[in-house]
């Protein structure tokens, strides 16, 4: 009997003392997960949603706007010349009418088109004729007044095709008018079937009345 009782308080005493030791060791371990920071769900979520900083929406951001916004930020747009701004032959709403004042002219007439204003220079148009690109001089020795087209203004220059008085001549139903030689637009207008030889055109008048050209 005494035999089994020694026994039995050895195994007593292992049992005991490994659960000494297994406690002690969980109670090691848990101090150092303590001590460990650990990333909350929060902190792991920011970081998941943070742009690479190469990233199209990155360079936006740094940039300070969105596509739209540049889209929208330059120009005014419309197209308008800035006021003072010398017109162009495309800027203007042409006619042309026959006058028998002086033995016979061509009145041109030039409003701004809707929503432009614009000047005309203080000398004459270019007026040409023909596929040979005849121009007709000056019919006045000086310079007159610029003119600035808007709404209803209304400019006149009056163009002689013939101031010869010989016959002869070249037979043409059209003028070609642009304001000062290196206008890029050009216009067409047609003036019926008259004769040039020799043709002269005023300046830019603000009445039709000085309009007129002399022989």
């Amino acid at each position: 009997m005494s035999g089994n009782r020694r026994k039995a308080s050895l195994v007593t005493t292992v049992l005991v003392g490994g659960a000494i030791l297994l406690t002690a060791c969980q109670d090691a371990d848990a101090g150092t997960d303590a001590g460990t920071p650990q990333a909350s769900p929060s902190t792991t979520a920011a970081a998941g949603a943070a742009t690479p900083s190469g990233s199209p929406a990155a360079t936006a951001g740094a940039s300070g706007g969105t596509g739209k916004d540049n889209k929208n930020g330059g120009g005014t747009g419309g197209g308008q010349k800035p006021v003072g701004q010398v017109c162009g032959a495309n800027d203007i709403s042409w006619s042309t009418r026959s006058e028998t004042q002086a033995g016979g002219y061509i009145l041109v007439v030039a409003k701004a088109k809707p929503g432009i204003t614009c000047t005309l220079p203080a000398v004459h148009p270019t007026v040409a004729f023909g596929s040979d690109g005849t121009e007709a001089g000056p019919a006045e020795q000086s310079t007159g007044k610029q003119i600035t087209l808007s709404g209803d203004t209304t400019a006149y220059a009056g163009v002689n095709p013939k101031t010869t008085s010989a016959n002869g001549g070249k037979e043409l139903d059209s003028i070609i008018v642009a304001i000062g030689g290196n206008d890029p637009d050009p216009v067409s207008l047609p003036v019926g079937t008259i004769t040039v030889d020799k043709p002269v055109v005023t300046n830019w008048h603000a009445s039709a009345k000085d309009a007129v050209p002399s022989r």
